[in-house]
């Protein structure tokens, strides 16, 4: 059974090694995709120009 979580070990360092190269240019990615996501939401939302009604 140990050797089941040393394995389980040994992959969770695995990750954590190539987070720590891949983490700067991930959250550039995240920040890029967010402000992307952004503009073609308010794009979309100034074509509806639906009023809302508030009940």
């Amino acid at each position: 059974m140990d050797g089941f979580w040393y394995f389980i070990a040994d992959c969770f360092e695995a990750i954590f090694n190539v987070m720590n190269w891949v983490s700067p240019w991930f959250n550039k990615l995240l920040i890029t995709i967010g402000f992307i996501a952004f503009f073609i939401w308010v794009s979309y939302m100034s074509k509806q120009k639906e009023i809302e009604k508030f009940d």
